[in-house]
């Protein structure tokens, strides 16, 4: 169920309109930036507004931060690079400038964030010392961006950290009862704005939608009939995804179940081996069948 949750964050909210990409945006990239990245799609996206100024929202940082993930494989200077290609590829030469300007400033900020947490002294996870961090980080944009390009940027984000925060001290106050903790928490939950609401509670709507498909595939529901409930109750591109997650789910399940039979295949006619050369058959033969990162899966199953 994790898988899901996970596959379905983007969707979960139905599409906005005038964020369609060029079509050469939307061609897919056959060959991911780093291995970690195989079978993932770019998150976020890079608009222009209608007089060709760039759209400096949290989509585009979220563009930013998909290739600065890959940090542990590949430079910085690498990471730029790649980066600003896909900043090319979606918009036009004007906006696409203004883009690759915010992403270098973008990455100066990063590097003065590392620094921060080295050499102050923001440590512990008390209410108190989350404000100080959050309210350092907002310090530390000034440095480096415009009261509108912060707000774009990190908007969303500080709007969630003061609802977090708000909650974790509601909840924290030993002068509340229980009645009035309930009602603060309350208040908060009716202030929350729609964009806000609908995130906090897409994933438990999420899971409801997947209870529903349990039963309708133990009663004989058709891939077709999970489509148009999910469409339905999400919105189609969910349901486009969830249905891939689905065939990706059925296709690991797959393999896992040939590995089993293999390994117990191999177990049998090895019985006689000494149980270092066992355990080394069983290793080349996990590295036969799954990668590293999918290596790291595998005793949930065996």
């Amino acid at each position: 169920m994790a898988a899901v949750l996970a596959a379905v964050a983007f969707f979960a909210t139905p599409a906005r309109q005038g964020d369609a990409m060029p079509a050469s945006a939307r061609e897919p990239d056959l060959f991911s930036f780093v291995r970690s990245m195989d079978g993932t799609r770019p998150d976020g996206a890079a608009r222009e507004n209608p007089d060709s100024t760039l759209v400096v929202d949290h989509d585009l940082r979220l563009l930013f931060d998909y290739y600065l993930a890959a940090v542990n494989e590949k430079s910085v200077a690498e990471i730029q690079l790649k980066t600003e290609r896909e900043i090319d590829n979606r918009l036009k030469p004007g906006p696409a400038a203004e883009a690759k300007r915010l992403l270098a400033r973008y990455l100066d900020y990063r590097r003065a964030l590392a620094e921060l947490e080295k050499n102050a002294q923001l440590g512990g996870f008390s209410t108190t010392a989350m404000r100080e961090r959050l309210d350092a980080m907002r310090r530390e944009r000034e440095r480096f961006f415009s009261t509108a390009e912060a707000a774009g940027l990190f908007g969303a984000d500080d709007s969630y950290d003061a609802d977090m925060l708000e909650r974790a001290e509601i909840n924290q106050d030993r002068s509340l009862s229980g009645e009035q903790r309930k009602k603060k928490l309350a208040a908060l939950d009716a202030a929350l704005p729609p964009a806000m609401r609908e995130a906090r509670e897409a994933p438990t709507r999420i899971l409801r939608v997947e209870e529903s498909v349990d039963r309708m595939r133990s009663q004989g529901a058709s891939d077709d009939d999970v489509y148009r409930m999910r469409a339905a109750a999400l919105n189609p591109e969910a349901a486009g995804r969830l249905a891939e997650v689905d065939l990706e789910d059925a296709a690991w399940k797959k393999r896992i179940a040939a590995y089993l039979a293999e390994r117990d295949r191999q177990s049998q006619s090895g019985a006689r081996l000494p149980p270092a050369q066992r355990e080394a058959d069983l290793q080349q033969l996990r590295q036969s069948r799954f990668s590293p990162d999918e290596q790291k899966r595998l005793p949930a199953y065996e």
